[in-house]
């Protein structure tokens, strides 16, 4: 039986989060950066707005390294051309310099850009 467009929709956002996920681990700034929209930005758990190019800059700078992601729960909702991601991992990093494993809720928000799913905004919480 096919999938119905909300489970091939909801398969893709989940396809391009886990990539997401992995590409943070892997250090690999050119895959965050051509999965992420260009506006896209980082809410960290102190509150601050990141834009995406100062954050993987500072990736690229070793001020934020993922050694390990692990992820423990997602949950998608999709309506229309937009989605609602709900993720919970626990990522061992080190973050300006500080090294521990951190519990992480993202809700993050993607946009169907010319058929493909792109992370448009994520607001990081612990949990």
């Amino acid at each position: 039986m096919p999938a119905t467009p909300d489970e091939s929709d909801r398969e893709e956002i989940l396809a391009a989060y886990r990539a997401h996920l992995r590409a943070m681990a892997d250090g690999d700034t050119d895959a965050l950066a051509d999965l992420l929209d260009d506006g896209f930005t980082l809410t960290h758990i102190t509150g601050y707005q990141q834009p995406k190019a100062e954050w993987l800059s500072q990736m690229r700078a070793g001020q934020f390294v993922y050694h390990r992601v692990v992820e423990k729960n997602v949950t998608v909702e999709v309506e229309g051309e937009t989605a609602r991601l709900v993720g919970r991992i626990v990522t061992e990093a080190t973050v300006y310099g500080t090294h521990a494993d951190w519990p992480l809720q993202f809700t993050m928000a993607y946009g169907r850009d010319g058929g493909t799913w792109t992370a448009l905004r994520s607001v990081a919480t612990t949990w």
